[in-house]
């Protein structure tokens, strides 16, 4: 062998040996987090087709998404039969919002490989971006051939919740649960399934594993509270009514609705407080929230601010009789001449022909016109 030959071979081994020490340099810093000093070596390494994936991943890592597109692009390119490559890249592309470019890759994968229950389910998500109604058509299928996918039992439970088929709900999610229980996703959908049932007290429970697993959120503790309050237990409806304000504390339903457990509970002063509360955020206020307010000032003799109020629900709605009939009660109760009495009595009967509260009135009308003989004899 010539000295030139064996000099050619000791330079090409060194070469090679120097090639190998920048791809393991590389892959020890991409291993050790630092991406963008992995890419620089990746870049410089002398089989690009090797790294392209690499470099993709890097990309990713460091959110530079249009280059990991273009470095998944080349490896495909290099890699045309590697299916993988090309379902990290499509799902690249959903994440980027190339919809439809990625629909086109799973559409070509699922030709590929019909039974891939993942090509479904991403494709389902694209779809489901698309608001297209067929993404549910993708997330059963995924279903179907993989009963385990815990996203895909989700998103058909919460389609068929929507569709209120509840026996199909408590089907797919019993089917979840029994091989992950602590799936709060579909937890939820189980409290939720037995919430539009209207059975609170089997909602009750589920919402609170929920909260036992650390969630929380308006949502749930909304719920709660009305399921404790539909099941007669105010004080648990209260604590979570006052959970569910902390995440929006100027909801004026949300406000309203403790008013109105307190009112139920006979805490009339912190019913006042959040009934108030919530008329001053609202910007048009409702004549049945005004009512709310009046009646719980009549529950605490407070009847001239009760007759203000209710006058105020008079203006915003001058057909409600129910805020009429207690403004009725107000001024009875604040004015002591019999005949300023009875005219209201007797204006409010006029007013109000077809009131289920009219034979109330008229009771109370007969009373006062007795009283008033009474005195005068």
């Amino acid at each position: 062998m010539s000295r030139y030959l064996v000099l050619f071979f000791i330079i090409t081994f060194i070469k090679t040996e120097a090639q190998t020490s920048v791809l393991m340099l590389a892959d020890s810093l991409y291993a050790n987090g630092y991406y963008s000093k992995a890419i620089a070596q990746y870049e410089v390494y002398n089989k690009p087709s090797e790294v392209y994936e690499k470099i993709a991943k890097a990309s990713i890592a460091i959110g530079n998404y249009n280059q990991a597109l273009l470095n998944y692009q080349e490896s495909i390119k290099a890699h045309p039969n590697n299916t993988l490559l090309k379902y990290e890249y499509a799902k690249l592309l959903s994440r980027t919002n190339n919809l439809q470019s990625a629909a086109s890759q799973f559409n070509k994968l699922i030709i590929i490989d019909s039974l891939n229950p993942n090509y479904h389910f991403e494709y389902g998500l694209i779809l489901e971006k698309q608001n297209d109604s067929t993404a549910v058509e993708e997330f059963i299928n995924t279903f179907l051939l993989d009963s385990l996918h815990q996203k895909a039992i989700y998103k058909v439970a919460k389609y068929k919740l929507q569709k209120r088929e509840f026996d199909e709900v408590e089907k797919l999610v019993n089917t979840g649960l029994k091989s992950n229980q602590f799936n709060v996703e579909l937890i939820n959908i189980k409290a939720q399934n037995y919430f539009w049932k209207q059975e609170n007290h089997k909602a009750i429970v589920w919402f609170e594993k929920l909260v036992a697993l650390g969630e929380s959120s308006q949502f749930i503790h909304e719920k709660l509270s009305l399921c404790f309050a539909k099941t007669y237990r105010l004080p648990e409806a209260i604590k979570h009514g006052l959970l569910a304000l902390k995440f929006e504390p100027n909801n004026t339903n949300n406000l309203f609705v403790l008013g109105r457990l307190y009112e139920k509970n006979k805490e009339f002063d912190k019913a006042e407080s959040y009934y108030t509360k919530a008329l001053e955020m609202e910007d048009a206020p409702l004549d049945a929230q005004y009512t709310q307010l009046g009646r719980v000032l009549n529950y605490q003799k407070k009847y001239a601010e009760a007759i203000q109020v209710l006058n105020k629900a008079r203006q915003e709605n001058p057909k409600n009789d129910t805020a009429a009939f207690y403004l009725l009660q107000s001024k009875n109760a604040y004015y002591e001449d019999f005949d300023t009495k009875i005219n209201l009595y007797q204006k409010f009967i006029k007013e109000f022909p077809d009131s289920v509260l009219k034979t109330v009135a008229a009771a109370q009308l007969s009373q006062l016109k007795q009283e008033k003989f009474m005195n005068t004899d």
